[in-house]
């Protein structure tokens, strides 16, 4: 077996012959950004695709969640979870919001709806779940407790490109829905994000904050922000939007081997993929649990000798940082579930040029400790 590395993730590029008239056109129209022709074809494709009629294209998904938190004029308390990149608080802190952390659901691994009404204060304004690794949060228990307290939802739908459950587009949730495009997603533009809405009043808010506040020559009516994406971000993104089927398909054969090829390895435990009628394949995040001879970060270790590169997502937790680890709601003891997640939590490698011979060489490796003998990989 060949013993190359292997990332966690490696981002789809378009055939380059794909890729070069669109940028031949941005040459000669002489249409660098401020939402070029490009841009504007590219946000009426992906939401024709995604199945959601507004969508605002973003320079990346952090500007993108900033942005659609300062759009709702949230102030005060935001309820979320722990357990995300630090991107989601992040965004929280530069619109002068107070994270309320929340336990998560141990099956999903998402914002625990259970958990959220003892969390409510008259401070709170907002709740900001994030459909974790693409799997979608309990959105209509989130909604139930929006509606009775009279709460905003904003969805950190960072990892959830073309999710779909019963009702359609997870996409078309919650007061306003955001997206990451970064080359480590399902779908990149390189680098890039994107923000959701109902209304097409909305979306004219998000592109003038996105655009400094600009009204017009003369006019700047609110203090926005650069957030343009630029057309040779919008070409990636076209070049690439007529191979993310094949690409999705990709993925959930890789998906499916790794269920498969792990029934029966006790101790690693594939998270589950709840309510969807459409999934992206995303991340393939396992539990490594107390029957598996090697603990989280001793399999990492293991897998990284190698050559195969994992990613303990999401670890270190949120609440440990310096700038959440004061919060009161940041206490262990608030979050037990979240807590033992992060140390036991594990995302394989999936992407879709991955080879059969890459997966039959992971689970090698994976099943490798419970025989007591170091992957094939290893002495090959």
């Amino acid at each position: 077996m060949s013993d190359h590395k292997i990332h966690v993730t490696q981002p789809f590029l378009p055939p380059l012959e794909e890729f070069i008239p669109y940028v031949e056109e941005i040459w000669e129209n002489r249409f660098l950004t401020n939402g070029g022709p490009l841009h504007q074809r590219l946000e009426a494709d992906l939401a024709a695709y995604l199945g959601v009629e507004h969508l605002a294209l973003f320079n990346n998904g952090t500007i993108a969640l900033i942005t659609a938190l300062q759009a709702l004029d949230l102030e005060g308390e935001v309820i979320t979870t722990p357990f995300s990149f630090v991107a989601t608080t992040n965004a929280l802190i530069w619109n002068k919001n107070t994270p309320v952390f929340v336990d998560i659901d141990p099956v999903t691994l998402n914002l625990d709806p259970a958990k959220i009404e003892a969390a409510i204060t008259p401070r709170t304004t907002a709740i900001l779940p994030v459909h974790c690794y693409g799997n979608p949060c309990d959105m209509a228990a989130i909604r139930d407790i929006a509606d009775r307290h009279g709460l905003k939802v904003v969805y950190d739908a960072a990892h959830a490109f073309g999710v779909h459950n019963e009702e359609g587009s997870i996409l078309a949730r919650g007061d306003l829905s955001t997206l990451s495009l970064h080359a480590t997603k399902v779908f990149n533009t390189f680098e890039g994000g994107a923000v959701i809405c109902r209304d097409a009043a909305m979306k004219h808010h998000i592109d003038e904050l996105k655009n400094f506040g600009i009204v017009d020559e003369l006019t700047i009516k609110v203090a926005g922000c650069n957030g343009k994406m630029s057309e040779i971000h919008a070409a990636m993104g076209l070049a690439q939007l007529g191979h993310i089927d094949a690409c999705l398909a990709r993925r959930g054969e890789i998906d499916a081997a790794y269920r498969a090829a792990l029934a029966d390895v006790p101790g690693l435990d594939p998270v589950p993929k709840p309510n969807q009628t459409r999934s992206n394949w995303a991340y393939f995040p396992i539990v490594v649990n107390d029957a598996y001879p090697l603990t989280r970060d001793g399999l990492y270790d293991h897998l990284r000798e190698v050559n195969i590169l994992t990613r303990r997502y999401f670890y270190p937790l949120l609440t440990t940082l310096p700038m959440y680890s004061d919060l009161p709601s940041a206490a262990p003891a608030n979050l037990p579930v979240a807590s033992e997640m992060s140390q036991r939590v594990m995302c394989l490698p999936i992407f879709p040029s991955m080879t059969d011979d890459d997966i039959a060489r992971i689970v090698d490796a994976l099943r490798a400790p419970l025989r007591g003998g170091r992957p094939l990989a290893a002495t090959a």
